[in-house]
């Protein structure tokens, strides 16, 4: 295919429009539910008071902003794709902030800032918390500066959404992959999100896993249930092209949106069975490892146990196994010597994947 072929598909994939508005008129969009900027964003992409303050400043001065990009969902809403913290920051320097309850956050207070230093103490309206706030005069400019908007229509389809949405991301410092992927989930589909929320947070999930609170927070919990729901069913032949895992599994975020109901279900069944009989059979010491000597688990969280244990099961469920298969299963995994202590000792994931994940399919086929 020529350049000039491939130009033409792709381009035919994104359509995209663009025009500056006012400030004004973006708040007046998010106030009627007409932009979402995605408030569970917010807990992820955190400016300091210094930096939010610079950018109050770059409004005040007329120095351009660069462009936002939203994205057009189906009901016609402009998801913000870049730009979320931008324009949450203008927001709650506006006032107009809400949280996702529905509920109004504090507005922002500006700080000393690298030009404006009178700023600090400064806030768009008068408030409790605030020692001043801007002029009539001044809140009428700020709402008129304008912002560049790029938007990327609804007839646009997902997988151009995602390469945007990878190519464009500058929120800011992200703390974990996982929560990159959640932002990208959202942006495509909030029923998928709120799904694969809903199976992470099971009781049965989070006893079998038993992973500390600062994983939990990291959302590591949501990357193995969408490591569940993407590789248990994976044809063995392309378990071992998958290459790195980080990037294999944001990819398949366009695949899980792609789901319909019947399919939900179905992976939604074979979750639940897997970690049921998981947690009922070995409860809280399920991933870690069983010391073969003492009879005893030790250490944390093993990937290796999730990938035999819990992928395998879940090739097969729902299916007939019981407590006592599972804790034989377990028996036999650490009792191999392929699976001596240190055996995935700085193997990257792919590569260990290759073997444990079939082993876990032999070791519960019926």
């Amino acid at each position: 295919m020529s350049l000039e072929s491939e130009l033409e598909l792709y381009r035919q994939r994104i359509t995209t429009d663009s025009y500056p508005m006012s400030i004004s008129e973006i708040a007046n969009l998010y106030r009627d539910g007409e932009m979402d900027i995605h408030p569970e964003f917010q807990r992820i992409f955190r400016w300091s008071g210094a930096q939010r303050t610079k950018l109050i400043e770059s409004v005040l001065l007329g120095i351009p902003l660069p462009s936002i990009f939203v994205a057009q969902n189906e009901d016609g809403v402009w998801d913000v794709v870049d730009g979320v913290q931008r324009m949450s920051t203008i927001f709650q320097f506006m006032g107009v902030l809400r949280n996702d309850e529905g509920v109004l956050v504090e507005p922002f207070v500006c700080e000393a800032a690298p030009f404006l230093t009178s700023l600090e103490g400064v806030s768009y309206e008068p408030f409790e918390g605030a020692s001043k706030s801007l002029t009539r005069a001044q809140q009428l400019d700020f709402k008129r500066s304008r912002i560049d908007v790029k938007i990327i229509k609804r007839e646009s389809d997902n997988r151009a959404k995602y390469d945007l949405f990878q190519r464009l991301n500058s929120y800011g410092s992200i703390a974990t992959p996982q929560e990159l992927r959640n932002c990208l989930l959202v942006s495509l589909s909030r029923t998928h999100f709120d799904w694969l929320q809903n199976l992470a947070g099971s009781e049965d999930f989070k006893q079998v896993l038993n992973l500390p609170g600062r994983l939990i927070r990291e959302q590591y919990h949501i990357e193995l249930a969408l490591r569940f729901i993407t590789l248990r069913m994976l044809p063995e032949e392309k378990i071992s092209s998958i290459g790195n895992i980080g990037e294999f599994l944001s990819a398949e975020v366009l695949s899980l949106v792609e789901k319909g109901d019947s399919e939900m279900r179905a992976e939604e069944e074979a979750f639940s069975a897997t970690f049921k009989i998981l947690n009922e059979s070995l409860g809280g010491d399920a991933m870690r490892k069983l010391n073969p000597v003492t009879g005893r688990t030790e250490g944390a969280f093993s990937s290796s146990a999730f990938e035999v244990l819990a992928l395998g099961l879940g090739h097969f469920a729902p299916s007939g196994t019981s407590a006592a298969d599972v804790v034989q299963a377990r028996e036999t995994l650490w009792n191999d010597p392929a699976f001596a202590p240190g055996h995935a000792t700085g193997q990257r994931a792919d590569q260990r994947m290759k073997r444990t994940i079939p082993y876990g399919r032999r070791l519960f086929a019926v």
